[in-house]
């Protein structure tokens, strides 16, 4: 998930490029942020980033 928000997409861009709802999208990436310890999903992909996470 983090992957396809690294590039800056909307919630609703991402959905539609995974086939997902809006509404799953932003509890993946809030999983996502909160599981990197990062205050938002740009600071989750760097930090993913920075670990070799992706």
């Amino acid at each position: 998930m983090l992957t396809a928000a690294s590039d800056g997409s909307t919630i609703g861009d991402i959905a539609r490029r995974l086939h997902l709802s809006e509404g799953t999208v932003r509890n993946y990436l809030s999983a996502a942020i909160q599981k990197t310890h990062a205050r938002n999903r740009i600071e989750a992909v760097q930090r993913a980033e920075a670990q070799g996470w992706l």
